[in-house]
């Protein structure tokens, strides 16, 4: 069984994404159109969709690095800025837009509130080793070679 260590990023939050804009709990608010996703960022998302790639990977954050809080996300989500001549700076990323995913997921079952910000629950950490599992399993059918040994 594979685990989401075993799976690249990109092709893991893609599929979770899809899977995530058929969940009914999870829908981007209404100002999610117009917002920023931080300080460092000079335009809106340029994809449509960024809502759901956002709380996929939020997902595989807290699946990976155990609880998280909007804190720690805030500051991985973040970016450089340019200010005039001088040299960059670390910008948070937007905490009302982590803290929102991170509610939704709470309410769809993906992820749990612990005493020091949130984890993967039972049901998330299940969603995303099957999946994972299934990636695992097209990539060997794409690139027999590939396959481990032993």
């Amino acid at each position: 069984m594979a685990k989401a260590y075993d799976i690249p990023a990109t092709v893991l939050i893609t599929r979770l994404a899809e899977q995530l804009r058929n969940d009914k709990k999870i829908q981007p608010p209404p100002w999610a159109a117009y917002v920023k996703t931080g300080a460092h960022a000079e335009k809106i998302p340029q994809n449509k969709d960024w809502w759901y790639a956002r709380c996929a990977s939020i997902v595989r954050k807290v699946y990976l690095h155990g609880p998280e809080g909007v804190a720690d996300l805030k500051s991985e989500y973040g970016g450089r800025k340019r200010i005039g001549y001088n040299l960059d700076h670390h910008k948070d990323a937007g905490g009302a837009i982590i803290r929102k995913a991170l509610q939704q997921l709470e309410a769809a079952g993906y992820v749990t509130k612990r005493k020091r910000g949130r984890s993967i629950s039972d049901e998330g950490m299940k969603k995303i080793d099957r999946l994972s599992t299934e990636i695992y399993k097209d990539i060997i059918k794409a690139a027999p070679e590939l396959q481990r040994y032993g």
